[in-house]
């Protein structure tokens, strides 16, 4: 038998009664900044992210500083998040590429932003709806994905195809919500192993696709 999804106005009544203030969990004061955390956060927890960029963001102020910094010094100011080779090579990049198309400020189109290096749909998605509240599109990151496929709102696997299908499913007005809700959902109840169904406020019109009874 093919599975249910919820009413999709259900669902986001539901997800608005538990997350009424539902918002992306790192720490930013710009949208440059929120760029650079985005860019981060591949691979990495929000919070280790936060406790990097508390004195990364006063040491380089601005993609500027991250464009001329040395390299062998930033990448020891990154370490923590991993992968810091690469990302500090990206962000250095994403910064000088800011610079010299766009006059160092952050723009507000997505088809702009995914010209920047190191930023694809979901880092661009993350930062035009929570910096600036345009709905771009639906934010897609592990989270959403699974929540998503056990709430039979996608068969897809992949990122941009899956935001594709919730795109469809979810009206425009809603995406800069849903977004950051379903992270939260799927961060903290909805998890990879064990999901807590028992908590969930949305057990008893989940299908919960691939879940074990």
């Amino acid at each position: 038998m093919k599975p249910t999804p919820p009413p999709i106005p259900e669902l986001l009544h539901r997800l608005r009664e538990k997350y009424p203030d539902a918002r992306y969990e790192l720490n930013w004061s710009t949208p440059f900044e929120l760029l650079v955390a985005t860019i981060l956060a591949a691979q990495c927890t929000d919070e280790r992210v936060n406790r990097v960029t508390a004195t990364v963001f006063p040491k380089y102020p601005g993609p500027r500083a991250f464009a001329d910094a040395d390299t062998a010094e930033l990448e020891e100011d990154l370490k923590p998040t991993g992968f810091f080779k690469q990302k500090t090579k990206t962000v250095q990049a994403m910064s000088r590429a800011l610079l010299e198309d766009f006059g160092g400020e952050v723009p507000r189109d997505i088809q702009q932003l995914i010209q920047l290096p190191g930023v694809a749909r979901k880092t661009a998605n993350v930062v035009l709806n929570t910096a600036f509240n345009i709905p771009s599109g639906i934010i897609v990151d592990t989270h959403v994905g699974r929540v998503s496929q056990r709430l039979a709102l996608t068969k897809q696997e992949k990122g941009e195809a899956i935001e594709k299908d919730l795109m469809a499913l979810v009206p425009q007005e809603d995406w800069t919500f849903f977004g950051p809700a379903v992270v939260l959902h799927g961060r903290y109840t909805c998890v990879a192993r064990k999901p807590k169904c028992d908590a969930c406020m949305l057990a008893d019109i989940c299908p919960k696709v691939g879940v074990e009874r």
